[in-house]
């Protein structure tokens, strides 16, 4: 498989073409996020939009608008006046050619163009298709949106329709995880910190617990959610990602195709994960919603256990829970670490909270360390927080970073397809056997039977949650 050019700068997008721009990914997130690009000076490109759907280059404009306020952005007119100048719209039929034409004839001054398809993905093969007869790849990039496939084989097999037209070095795949600031901590605090490196491993971590609430539910998603169910949706790629940064190996030099090595290298070594260990809940009222099957097993929150087998981790096992209409909308990453020998002391006599070390990837970012202190009450444990917004300010949208990237060629932002594989074949035994799907009150931390996974590890920690 061929994974692109290590070297060289990649060229800066000359058009950025959006497929499927008047869509619900648009109105919600590219909007908002162009606008924010544009508001920091990050945006020098034309945007054309294609979509089936007989629009005006004005109605585009007013769409924007609106998406951008919707999103609660206060509008700054001469932001978006930039912003609506760059707009520009074709229109037709995916499946055809003529299509491709009028978009290569939008295009024509464009040396590097990058094609954003925020289209269902049975779409993919046929737009790229589209795009490579008409000689619109040579020098493109293409970036997709997940699911990337919905097992191994699919997974495989949208890929290689896929190379048929374009390299695997063109191929940007989005996960919005990959642009929180969070994920680039984890990183960024393991590898920069020579007092967390020595002790980030099996012979100080006892487990390590990655936990994704979400206090919604699937609401008016239920067509689109009840065929996916939470392990798709986000396990197998968010939280996925989450595990691969968290354990990687430091990689020997910071360019994308190393960084991707070591986490490439990583997800080879976990273990196929074990339907014995995979707890399944459902919502109750779940089976209510607008498109959900009245008899239908969707898992609304998955539980589950992996083990790593290499010399860093061996023995430790990685825990992993998300759930919807849970008690919070949080994400966060957690190292329990081992308990200290029992001294000699009295202070050592009651049972010690462990040190854990929080990172807080979602709604907002920072870290937590728990440690163990004499306070003016006596021993007990203590926590040292800080949240990044309040030293580092607001950062950037997921988004915005991910459509960034895309513009300039950061390729360490997007996952490549031996990791998509690998993740998959992880996740396979789970797909293939699902244990049954346990009912749970919503407002709950979701089915009793996932208390079971942890029991010997000191139970579900956290979240962490700001007052």
């Amino acid at each position: 498989m061929e994974h692109g050019a290590g070297g060289g700068v990649p060229a800066k997008a000359d058009v950025f073409v959006i497929f499927g721009i008047t869509g619900d990914l648009a109105r919600v997130m590219t909007f908002r996020s162009l606008y924010r690009l544009e508001g920091r000076g990050l945006l020098h490109c034309p945007i054309v939009g294609v979509a089936v759907d007989d629009w005006t280059v004005e109605q585009l404009v007013e769409r924007a608008r609106d998406s951008i306020v919707g999103t609660g952005e206060q509008l700054d007119e001469d932001v978006f006046g930039r912003l609506a100048a760059r707009l520009s719209y074709v229109q037709g039929d995916f499946g055809e050619a003529a299509t491709y034409e009028r978009v290569g004839k939008a295009i024509s001054a464009a040396e590097t163009p990058v094609f954003y398809l925020e289209i269902p993905p049975f779409l993919f093969g046929r737009v790229v298709q589209g795009l490579a007869e008409a000689g619109l790849t040579s020098h493109a990039r293409v970036v997709v949106e997940k699911p990337f496939g919905h097992d191994l084989a699919s997974a495989r097999a949208l890929a290689a329709e896929l190379h048929r037209y374009i390299d695997e070095s063109q191929l940007l795949r989005i996960d919005h995880y990959l642009g929180k600031m969070g994920t680039e901590e984890i990183i960024h605090v393991r590898f920069a910190n020579s007092m967390l490196e020595p002790i980030w491993n099996r012979n100080y971590v006892a487990s390590v617990q990655i936990t994704m609430a979400e206090d919604f539910g699937v609401e008016d998603r239920g067509h689109f959610y009840d065929p996916v169910g939470a392990l798709r949706d986000v396990v197998v790629n968010h939280l996925m990602q989450v595990v691969s940064m968290c354990a990687m190996e430091a990689p020997a030099r910071g360019e994308p195709e190393t960084i991707k090595d070591a986490q490439v290298s990583l997800l080879r070594a976990i273990k196929e994960a074990d339907p014995a260990e995979y707890v399944r809940g459902q919502y109750d009222g779940y089976r209510s919603i607008a498109g959900v099957a009245p008899d239908s097993t969707t898992e609304t929150y998955a539980a589950l256990r992996l083990d790593i087998e290499n010399w860093r981790w061996a023995g430790v096992p990685f825990f992993i829970r998300t759930g919807k209409r849970l008690p919070v909308t949080q994400t966060e990453l957690r190292l329990v670490f081992k308990h200290p020998p029992r001294l000699g002391f009295r202070a050592f006599e009651r049972q010690m909270e462990p040190n854990q070390l929080v990172v807080k990837l979602d709604p907002s970012t920072g870290i937590r360390l728990i440690v163990e202190a004499h306070r003016a009450d006596g021993p007990g444990s203590i926590e040292l927080d800080m949240e990044f917004e309040a030293e580092g300010g607001e950062g950037p949208t997921p988004y915005e970073v991910l459509l960034h990237a895309a513009m300039v060629g950061e390729m360490t932002r997007f996952t490549r397809q031996d990791a998509v594989e690998e993740t998959w074949r992880v996740m396979q035994p789970l797909l293939d056997a699902p244990p049954p799907v346990h009912p749970y009150a919503p407002g709950s931390w979701g089915p009793k039977e996932a208390e079971a996974l942890v029991a010997g590890h000191g139970g579900w920690r956290g979240p962490w949650i700001v007052a």
